[in-house]
């Protein structure tokens, strides 16, 4: 068993859990009201059509009232396993990027498993950055500074999403801003993690995610690089990425290995490791030191990726 970092000490007395079907209808009965803007954010909730037969995409949006003109924007994922979450539960995150860099946030409400298995998740995603580069313009961003990134499972989905538009030549995004990523489902069938020190999300959880998502358990030889990135051969080419990761983190191994692939294929890719941290560290200790360097950390890339 790991130690927690020195500022995360008091995350021993979390309990653990595992997401399944009952915590899962808990879960999504509470915490779907999003707040109210505040002072200098502007906040809109527009539609992306999607394609045939495929519901629209519910959007929020992100824009400091005070700029003007054409800025960079992220297209950003939330978490939550690929079975959980909403557009507005990373709304303290998008709002600070918004505000720290006077870009516009798009978060997408994309659809959820079990009810939606793959591939509808990426689809909706795929949808809301078409969206996003055809109202480029009347938004007042500029299309050539897109960034896109996402939490956990969102970091998952904005990384097959980078996948996705560089192989149907859509767009190369500014950058793939992967904070802890959920990329490879092979992840599930590991049987030497110690789980002891996991806290947020946990080999039991990843399973049931997992299978939720494919449909089938996870593992086998049929996923797709659009389903798990990991599965991915060939790197060359995408965008350049910022990974962040906990050492206890469950994604810690899949994620060190994603960024030493892309590396390998002269991918540009910031790797940050955040010794004793567990999965989510940064939001349920967000006031303490480790949290902001790390949240710094992003900022900083998102700054380099999105200048003229």
């Amino acid at each position: 068993m790991t130690d927690f970092h020195p500022e995360l000490a008091s995350a021993r007395f979390i309990p653990r859990f595992n997401v399944g079907p009952v915590l899962l209808a808990l879960a999504r009965r509470t915490g779907t009201k999003a707040p109210a803007a505040p002072a200098g954010m502007t906040i809109t909730t527009p539609i992306a059509p999607a394609g045939a037969g495929a519901p629209a995409v519910p959007l929020r949006v992100y824009r400091p009232s005070s700029v003007t003109g054409e800025t960079p924007a992220l297209l950003w994922m939330h978490g939550g396993g690929l079975v959980a979450g909403t557009a507005h539960q990373n709304e303290v995150s998008s709002i600070g990027f918004a505000q720290e860099l006077g870009i516009t946030v798009v978060s997408v409400d994309y659809r959820l498993a079990p009810a939606h298995r793959s591939p509808s998740a990426l689809d909706d995603c795929h949808a809301a950055m078409l969206w996003l580069l055809e109202n480029a313009r009347s938004l007042g961003v500029d299309p050539a500074r897109i960034a896109v990134g996402g939490e956990s499972a969102g970091g998952g989905l904005a990384a097959a999403l980078a996948l996705l538009l560089h192989d149907r030549k859509v767009m190369t995004p500014a950058l793939q801003l992967l904070r802890y990523p959920m990329l490879d489902d092979r992840t599930a069938t590991r049987t030497d993690i110690d789980p002891r020190s996991m806290r947020g999300w946990s080999p039991k959880s990843n399973v049931f995610g997992w299978t939720s998502y494919l449909g089938h358990p996870p593992g086998g030889a049929d996923v797709t690089p659009y389903e798990a990135p990991a599965r991915r051969e060939d790197f060359a080419g995408l965008a350049p990425a910022w990974i962040g990761v906990g050492s206890l983190d469950l994604f810690h191994d899949e994620d060190v290995e994603y960024a030493r692939r892309l590396r390998a294929a002269g991918v540009a890719c910031e790797l940050d490791v955040v010794p004793g941290a567990f999965h989510g560290f940064d939001f349920v200790f967000q006031r303490t030191e480790v949290a902001q360097a790390f949240w710094r950390s992003q900022v900083d890339a998102l700054r380099r990726a999105l200048s003229p």
